[in-house]
Order: C-alpha cells, then sequence, then structure tokens
C-alpha cells in the first residue's frame, strides 16, 4: 500500500510539474508533453484502481479480524472447550468478577456496601465479548442457512437448464408427408383391380353367328372399383401461461417453452398416427384403421418376423420399407443368442443402421411391447396444413391486467393409410 501511494503521488506530481512549466511560460503542450502527461495519468490511473481494490481488500480483512476475536476457541477440542466455557462462567459471574467493576466498587462503597443514601451511581461497562463469541459460534459454524456460514458461501450459477427429456421420435421420418390448403383431405382407393386379362383366339370369320367352329375373337374387358375416402384435418395443440417478467428477466425460457411445446405436440402427433382411435377429432392411426393385415405369433420370434415378411407380399402385395418396433423388443431381438453364447447379430460392436430379415427397422415407445408393424411406409400419408407455431398473446380471460400471457403451440393436418394391406401389425410374444 505504502510503495503504491508513493508512486501514484510521484506520477501525479510529474504531471503537474509539466503543467506548471507550459504555464510559467505561458504557453500550451508540446507534442511530447502531451504523450507524456497522458502516460503520467495512465499509470496513476492503473495505480488508483489498485489502491481501490486493496483498501476494499483490507476493509474485508478488518471484518475477518473482528469476527475472528469472538472464536479463540474455535479448532479446540470439545474437552478443552468445556473448560473455557466453565472459566467464562455465566454473564453475572462475568460482571462481578471483572476488573473495573472491582475498582468502582473499591471507590463507591470501600466497606463492601453501598450506601443507602448513595445517589446517581453508574458502574462502568463490562464486555462479555465471550458471550456474544459463544452465541456467534453456534450460529455461524452450523451452516444451516443463509444467515449462519451459508453467507459465505457464493452461489454459482451456471445458467444450465436440465430439461426431463422426451421419447425419440422417428414415425415421421417413415411416413409420406404432404401438403394441402384444405381443411378435408380427399383421395380414391381402389377397391378391385383387374383381372380379367387372358389369352385370346384369332378370329376365323367376318360374321359371328355363333355356329359350329366360329372363333369371334374378343378380347375380354376388364372391372375395377374405387371407393372415395375423406379425412378431415385436426388440430394438435398445448399452451401454458407464464409471467412477461418471467420472459423479460430469464432469457433463455423463451425458448426452452418453445421447445417444449413443439416436443409435446409433434410427440402427440406421431401418437395419433399410430395409436390414434377416430373418435371425435382424432386421428384413425395406424392399428386401428381397418384393412391392416395381422402376423399371429409362429414357433419363435424368427419364424413370426419372417412369415409376416411372406404375409406382406402374398396378402398386400407390397414390398416392405422398415420394421417399427417396441426398444424393449428390439433388445430382445439384438440379444438373442445360439446354443454357444454367440450374438445372432453383430453384437455390442455391430456398425450400421439396424435390419432384420434385410429391411431397415425403426424403434418408437408409442408402439406397445409385444407388437411390431412391417409395411410400405410410402402408403402412410400425413398432410400438412399447417406446421407447428408458436403464439403469445395477453388475451386470455385476465392475463392482460396481471402481466401474464399465454404461449399457445399448435400444428394442423391430416393422416390416413391410402392401402391399408401395406402394413401387417405383428404378435411378438408367445400366447399373447
Amino acid at each position: 500500500m505504502k510503495e503504491l501511494i508513493a508512486k501514484y503521488k510521484k506520477l501525479l506530481a510529474d504531471a503537474k510539474a509539466i503543467a506548471q512549466k507550459a504555464e510559467a511560460e505561458e504557453r500550451g503542450f508540446e507534442a511530447e508533453e502531451k504523450q507524456e502527461i497522458k502516460r503520467l495519468l495512465k499509470e496513476a490511473s492503473e495505480i488508483k484502481e489498485k489502491l481501490d481494490a486493496a483498501k476494499a481488500d483490507e476493509a474485508l480483512k478488518s471484518q475477518i479480524d473482528e469476527l475472528s476475536g469472538l472464536f479463540d476457541d474455535v479448532g479446540l477440542s470439545g474437552k478443552a472447550q468445556e473448560t473455557v466455557k466453565r472459566a467464562a462462567g455465566t454473564i453475572g459471574e462475568r460482571f462481578v468478577t471483572d476488573g473495573a467493576f472491582k475498582a468502582w466498587m473499591e471507590r463507591v462503597a470501600p466497606s463492601g456496601r453501598i450506601p443507602d443514601g448513595a445517589r446517581g451511581l453508574v458502574s462502568p461497562p463490562v464486555e462479555v465479548k465471550d458471550l456474544l463469541r459463544r452465541v456467534l459460534l453456534k450460529a455461524l459454524i452450523t451452516g444451516e442457512s443463509d444467515a449462519s456460514a451459508g453467507a459465505f458461501v457464493e452461489t454459482d450459477y451456471t445458467r444450465i437448464y436440465e430439461m426431463i427429456g422426451r421419447y425419440p421420435l422417428s414415425v415421421l421420418d417413415l411416413v409420406s408427408k404432404r401438403q394441402t390448403t384444405s381443411d378435408l383431405v380427399h383421395f380414391v382407393r381402389q377397391t378391385a383391380q383387374v383381372t380379367q386379362a387372358t389369352t385370346v383366339p384369332e378370329a376365323n370369320v367376318t360374321e359371328y353367328s355363333g355356329g359350329s367352329g366360329e372363333i369371334k375373337g374378343d378380347k375380354p374387358e376388364g372391372t375395377m372399383t374405387f371407393e372415395p375416402i375423406t379425412t378431415p384435418v385436426e388440430t394438435i395443440a398445448v399452451w401454458i401461461p407464464a409471467t412477461k417478467r418471467a420472459l423479460a428477466d430469464v432469457a433463455q425460457l423463451r425458448s426452452l417453452i418453445d421447445d417444449e411445446l413443439r416436443a409435446d405436440v409433434y410427440e402427440e402427433l406421431e401418437n395419433q398416427i399410430l395409436n390414434g382411435n377416430g373418435v371425435g377429432s382424432n386421428f384413425t392411426g395406424l392399428f386401428n384403421t381397418a384393412g391392416v393385415l395381422l402376423q399371429p405369433w409362429v414357433t419363435d420370434i424368427w419364424v413370426t418376423t419372417r412369415t409376416a415378411i411372406v404375409n406382406l407380399w402374398n396378402n398386400g402385395r407390397q414390398t416392405p420399407t422398415a420394421w417399427l418396433l417396441n426398444p424393449e423388443d428390439w433388445a430382445t431381438i439384438e440379444l438373442t443368442r445360439d446354443t454357444n453364447g454367440q450374438f445372432f447379430f453383430a453384437g455390442p460392436l455391430s456398425q450400421g443402421p439396424p435390419r432384420l430379415w434385410s429391411y431397415p427397422v425403426a424403434q418408437s415407445n408409442l408402439v406397445a411391447q409385444g407388437t411390431g408393424v412391417l409395411g410400405n411406409w410410402s402408403k402412410a400419408v400425413l398432410w400438412d396444413r399447417q406446421d407447428a407455431t408458436i403464439t403469445v398473446s395477453d388475451s386470455h380471460e385476465d392475463f392482460f391486467i396481471r402481466n401474464m400471457v399465454a404461449i399457445l403451440c399448435e400444428l394442423r393436418a391430416a393422416f390416413a393409410l391410402i392401402r391399408p394391406s401395406a402394413f401387417v401389425v405383428i404378435d411378438l410374444e408367445s400366447g399373447s
């Protein structure tokens, strides 16, 4: 501190000397003098900052020393502390045995008794520092609250917001996605195809009369039928309330809310694609669509899944594009070993995307355990009317006067299996 102060004073004195010289010569500063004054003042300013910091440190040290005087027996053993307490005695004992009090008593009552007629007597103050030390020792060292030892601990605010997390979504990567600008989506599904083609003999008469040996040579007429399908666009939405102050004070909060709302909406969208029951505003999901093929359990999981491929080929007349399995079922398949303890698959060191019977495998927690799906996923179509959007408004109920807002996320879409028989739902558990 002394060295800093001395250097600080010298820098200011040197700068002042330059100024006084220019003033005495009745002129302004020369360029070199200006540069030198700037340098001196800059160094002085830097030293002053160090002095201010040092003074603040000294103030803190003084407070520590003051408090430390209250804890002279900190660190003593329990037995030693008990000895100190016994020696200290009660407040009354400390008062009557204090040296200043004894000297005062000898002056005003030499005989040991204060005269009855004595008036205006004031005893000297007696310090009970040890008692205060004990109280603070108990209160501070426990560290149970911000008012105790916790007051010396500074919280490290990391700005990390750890969310609970959600299941990975995979169905949206499988289905076909198209756009629509209407609230109703209409398509036509073939219900019967042309099956009348056959060989035709050459005609041998110009005018067919039905006589013996006459060949008319007519080509067969084919027939096919269709059915119109209309599926409505539905809204999937969710909102939460928030205060304007919270959104203003925590910059990350708004983006976290937006991401969480979007994730919830997309998760429900996948759930509707698979499990929607078609009631009310629900989609008619894959598991509740009429005409989807079924594959019962056959011998074991390997035979069952391979038979499902044949089922889709023969009855659905489709080439599969992917499996969709619950993670638990896929784990069961991957962990299967032969009689020598070797994994059927490549085991924990396998590389590349997962496959079963040469077809890709996708996983979803929205598929019930024990059930799987194999299909041509191009035949599952999601029509996007409005992608997920975020809207903020204070017009909900009394939110305006309460400085609150509603944060809303919603999307609008329609879904249908344009060819239900392009999918086979598989029973992956024996006896279920």
